[in-house]
């Protein structure tokens, strides 16, 4: 077991808070764990078009994006996978007889759909709404999605996955029946009360881009530490060494965890880094 650590850090609700601010004290976590030798990771759904140049700044060693279908260490692409270009347009074609408003993430950016803005705008006050936090009627699209790009073309070869607005549940079994060849899920909460359904790359997940990460380094699982806030990551949990689950995360999230630390925005990235003596404590 080596010393030096290889860290894993979910974005939102976890590196992140819900307004999609940085907390200082999970910057100088994270400069200071990488001064201290350690290896530093993003790990999150997010493709790295949604990787704002805030985030890179803090310093980091790669990212995996998607959920698992990119894999970056430095500026060597590990792994990068994507919804080939003639399923990418039958499900934009679905979406659109179906009614449904939509965005394609890709490492280029996020591309929405004709009406995504207009129709998910009381989606992501929701959204917003249910993470508790205060000004939820205050958020809209381009505050969700800073750089979001509306007016593009939608047919394209470069998608990762692809998120959309639900009207129903049922939306989301419909989808997982219509593309029996991607991955089908829902975010924004659990089961009925999901708010968007996603399609993306099949048999892909957190732990696998792990595992790909680490056979790329020569590194063990057991100089591994993760950190989360939701069910989709509870397989890097189970993978990693060490999971450490957020204050502010889900109930399942929490369970899984080998530790919970304090809320995203009580310092509890810096409070677990000390906890697992990534850093010295001196905030």
């Amino acid at each position: 077991m080596s010393e030096k650590k290889i860290i894993f850090i979910d974005v939102d609700g976890t590196l992140l808070n819900y307004e999609n601010e940085l907390p200082a004290s999970a910057d100088k976590a994270i400069k200071q764990a990488r001064k201290n030798g350690h290896k530093v990771y993003i790990c999150t759904g997010r493709s790295e078009g949604e990787v704002y140049d805030y985030i890179w700044d803090i310093g980091l060693d790669g990212m995996i994006g998607g959920n698992g279908a990119y894999v970056r260490d430095g500026d060597t692409v590990v792994l990068d996978q994507v919804i080939d270009a003639e399923t990418e347009r039958r499900v934009v074609d679905w979406l659109h007889e179906k009614g449904l408003e939509f965005y394609l993430e890709s490492n280029s950016g996020l591309y929405a759909s004709e009406n995504f803005e207009t129709r998910a705008d009381e989606t992501v006050k929701e959204y917003s709404r249910r993470k508790g936090k205060e000004g939820a009627s205050d958020m809209t699209v381009r505050k969700l999605f800073p750089e979001m790009l509306f007016g593009e073309n939608l047919y394209r070869d470069d998608i990762k996955k692809i998120s959309f607005v639900l009207n129903s549940y049922m939306n989301h079994l419909e989808s997982k029946e219509a593309f029996p060849e991607l991955k089908a899920g829902t975010w924004g909460g659990a089961g009925e009360i999901a708010l968007f359904g996603d399609l993306g790359v099949k048999d892909i997940s957190k732990a696998y881009a792990i595992d790909c990460l680490l056979k790329h380094l020569g590194a063990e699982l057991e100089d591994t530490i993760a950190f989360g806030d939701a069910t989709v990551d509870i397989p890097m949990f189970e993978l990693c060494e060490i999971g450490v689950a957020m204050g502010s995360g889900g109930y399942d999230c929490k369970e899984a965890a080998d530790y919970v630390t304090s809320d995203v925005d009580d310092d509890g990235l810096y409070n677990a880094f000390v906890h697992f003596g990534l850093i010295e404590g001196n905030k």
